[in-house]
């Protein structure tokens, strides 16, 4: 399954990719932590790994490293105004638990 991507989430990646002068995309993965087990790792692509899965939506690149793949696959990925706060939000199917903090989550 692909990683999914708002039109709000590739307009806000695409004008940092610009603010930023380089980069080829959005890269996202997981790394373990928190008290729930996993949390979301967001950063710039400026390059291409042989175990990366890249998805394209409206003119914005998705990467994925393949270790992170089973745990994102399906997921939507949003760009929201909530009150003063804008930021990335994660729609994850795969997520069967949050932490009480909302800074980890699960998967089965």
């Amino acid at each position: 399954m692909a990683i999914q991507l708002t039109e709000a989430a590739a307009r806000q990646v695409a004008a940092q990719l610009l603010k930023r002068g380089t980069g080829i995309g959005l890269r996202l993965g997981i790394k373990k932590s928190g008290c729930t087990g996993y949390a979301y790792v967001i950063d710039y692509a400026d390059d291409l790994h042989v175990e990366d899965e890249v998805f394209e939506q409206h003119g914005v690149k998705v990467v994925v490293d393949a270790g992170s793949l089973s745990f994102l696959s399906g997921m939507t990925v949003d760009y929201r105004r909530e009150g003063i706060s804008e930021a990335f939000r994660f729609d994850n199917p795969n997520v069967t638990a949050n932490c009480g903090c909302g800074e980890s989550f699960a998967v089965s």
